[in-house]
């Protein structure tokens, strides 16, 4: 039996396009333009409903909205010339649209009504508007914060990487690591942030060493998973070209392991973001979780809620650019669907 050509997953989009019916394709154009449907009942909300008595907006969230319809429209006329695009709009498009009916509802509920109680919902102009007045403290906490993460993402990253590899090539020190990372990794990293503020000189090692803990582990185990599961013919095979102990880990195990190793690496940056904001409210002086907790405490929500926004943008914009760097990386990887 002949075995069927192999196709790419754009090759099977189109022919999934081609067997619909004219009624499929109005549905997806519907759907494709669902966001900017939304986005303009958003500004219509926004600007000719009445505010509920003594709540105020300015033109901020206007604006916002009205750069989003932009973009969503553009993105929706363009992708009817760009088979790529296309794809990539509609698979997106359903979940914009929710995210936009749930930022109407909000709204609706938090200015033109009094649905949410103030000040523990604030609506989301008053929110910006708050980020705005406060940019220069925000943007301190910010550079801070960032400082923090990256700093114990990468000395969790490289010892984890070396704890890795090492138990998972070799047999002796596997023996002698493996029980303490059973010991260890049963007990998340922010169990021991008292224990290390207090060991620590200054409160910015104790946090650091509390993110590159629970990165470590991440991508320990990751990376040991990874060495484990390479195949032994490989070894063999580069045995018998005459390579060295030092060429079979670097030429070998690294890169057959490198799949799982990004996934360690994406978890890791996880757990480093829950740690750096459990270590910010309990220790640090300064940082987006510092400033939270600060904030909090003097009832000024709109400006929790903005530095819980950057945070969100901030979280997605790393595991953008990490899985990025692993389809780059793992571009040979990328196989056909027969």
């Amino acid at each position: 039996m002949k075995k069927p050509n192999n196709l790419t997953q754009e090759q099977l989009h189109e022919i999934e396009r081609r067997s619909k019916t004219k009624a499929g394709k109005l549905l997806d154009t519907v759907i494709l333009l669902l966001p900017s449907l939304i986005l303009s009942v958003s500004l219509w909300e926004y600007y000719y409903l009445p505010n509920f008595a003594g709540k105020t907006s300015t033109n901020i969230y206007g604006f916002f909205l009205g750069i989003q319809l932009c973009v969503f429209f553009i993105l929706a006329v363009c992708s009817f010339f760009i088979k790529k695009l296309y794809y990539k709009i509609r698979a997106a498009a359903p979940f914009a649209s929710f995210v936009y009916l749930l930022l109407t509802v909000y709204d609706y509920a938090a200015l033109k009504t009094d649905a949410v109680p103030l000040p523990y919902f604030p609506w989301i102009d008053h929110i910006f508007n708050a980020m705005l007045e406060d940019r220069a403290y925000l943007w301190d906490c910010i550079k801070n914060s960032l400082k923090l993460l990256f700093t114990g993402y990468f000395y969790g990253v490289i010892i984890g990487l070396i704890t890795g590899i090492a138990c998972g090539y070799s047999r002796f020190i596997n023996y002698w690591i493996s029980p303490f990372m059973k010991l260890l990794g049963a007990i998340p990293s922010l169990t021991w942030i008292p224990v290390i503020m207090v060991w620590s000189q200054t409160l910015f090692q104790g946090a650091v060493i509390v993110l590159a803990f629970g990165v470590w582990y991440s991508v320990t185990m990751a990376s040991y998973i990874g060495i484990k599961n390479i195949d032994k013919s490989y070894y063999e095979a580069a045995k018998t070209l005459g390579a060295t102990e030092h060429q079979l880990i670097l030429k070998v195990a690294i890169p057959s392991a490198l799949p799982h190793i990004f996934q360690g690496l994406l978890l890791g940056m996880s757990s480093a973001c829950l740690a750096l904001l459990a270590a910010e409210m309990m220790g640090v002086e300064s940082g987006l979780g510092w400033y939270i907790s600060w904030q909090r405490g003097w009832a000024k929500f709109s400006n929790m809620y903005g530095a819980i926004i950057i945070i969100c943008i901030i979280f997605v914009v790393v595991n953008f650019t990490l899985n990025y760097l692993k389809k780059k990386v793992l571009k040979w990887q990328e196989g056909v669907i027969q």
